[in-house]
């Protein structure tokens, strides 16, 4: 029997940044009230990952770039009604749907850093946005914490979405999308 060939689809940067968010992400999502400091110093590091990426996106490698995977709106549609069908064509890197939620976390991630910053310089008189919010109301600093909320919120909807796509694609292709964000690699033929 001969071994299937592996590509390296996923670079080193990618597995670290995507295994580094999913960690903070979690940290700041169940440290939310009670303990500030490291809500905040995960929050830091979410938007400090997030600069990486848009950066990564641009100048990284192959499959790291947004224009490898980021698809036109039809392109997209066509895609998610193939899965529907249990047909959707295989990619090496991220196929049409994964690209888009690619964009939606990292736009809804961008949300919730900019409203947690806001909340932390109106209601905690911290941080690098103190000076825009210092003299709010606290109705003010409650709407920005309502808001940062359900961007959080709305994010882990995303997330759990994002998973049961990575399922739906393993199942469907017959791969473990999980095991390549591990490995970095996924067999060449399928």
């Amino acid at each position: 029997m001969s071994q299937i060939e592996q590509v390296k689809v996923w670079d080193i940067l990618i597995r670290v940044f995507h295994w580094t968010l999913v960690t903070s992400f979690t940290v700041a999502y169940i440290t939310e009230d009670d303990w500030l400091t490291l809500h905040s110093f995960a929050g830091y590091t979410i938007g400090s990952l997030i600069l990486f990426r848009i950066i990564w996106g641009v100048i990284g490698t192959r499959y790291a770039r947004f224009s490898h995977f980021v698809f036109s709106r039809k392109t997209t549609i066509s895609y998610l009604k193939d899965i529907a069908a249990f047909n959707p064509k295989r990619y090496l890197g991220h196929n049409p749907a994964g690209g888009a939620m690619v964009i939606a976390l990292l736009l809804s991630l961008i949300a919730t850093v900019t409203t947690g910053l806001s909340v932390y310089g109106a209601n905690e008189f911290s941080g690098p946005l103190v000076e825009f919010w210092a003299g709010s109301s606290s109705f003010t600093g409650s709407v920005l914490k309502e808001l940062h909320e359900f961007f959080a919120n709305f994010t882990l909807l995303l997330v759990i979405a994002h998973v049961a796509g990575v399922i739906l694609a393993s199942f469907q292709h017959g791969e473990n999308l999980v095991l390549s964000m591990f490995t970095g690699k996924k067999d060449a033929d399928h």
